[in-house]
């Protein structure tokens, strides 16, 4: 379940309790919040996951333009090393793989970049939104501890005439 979803369903619990008089406290049904943390408590591993699979795609993403530029230079080097009686050529082709290998650099490390942006972004929400959770259940429980118990009624004895003597 999506941790938005249940930051919302837990600020609807808040909104729909009982206030208490002359105070800004409200009542909340114990049951329906602790079920929202505990669901929460599931989600929070899900987004870990997801961020960790975001990981694990930057890294494959690397090993492939990795060994995609390891192939291009092969190639090229196959290439150059077929036309060696040509100087111009193999010149031209030589700073053509080096060309290539650099591009494959800059581009493995724009990659890198961008997942580690995304990343960082992904985190980073996931952390703000986790300290607003937490904010928000640590109020609910500092509220549910400042609130007065209601006051007990005590039964009224009837009164009885006969024992005023």
């Amino acid at each position: 379940m999506d941790i938005l979803h249940l930051v919302d369903r837990l600020e609807e619990l808040f909104n729909e309790s009982r206030p208490i008089p002359f105070t800004n406290n409200v009542i909340v049904d114990e049951d329906r919040m602790l079920d929202i943390i505990d669901q929460m408590r599931v989600a929070i591993p899900e987004q870990v996951k997801s961020a960790e699979k975001l990981l694990a795609e930057r890294d494959r993403t690397l090993a492939q333009a990795q060994e995609e530029a390891s192939r291009t230079v092969q190639l090229a080097r196959a290439k150059s090393e077929g036309l060696m009686e040509r100087d111009s050529i193999v010149e031209a082709a030589q700073v053509r793989a080096e060309q290539i290998l650099q591009q494959a650099h800059i581009d493995a490390d724009a990659a890198r970049r961008e997942a580690d942006e995304y990343i960082m972004e992904t985190l980073t929400n996931l952390e703000i939104e986790m300290e607003r959770i937490i904010n928000q259940v640590r109020n609910g429980i500092r509220t549910l501890q400042l609130t007065d118990p209601p006051p007990t009624m005590e039964p009224i004895e009837p009164f009885n005439r006969l024992d005023q003597s």
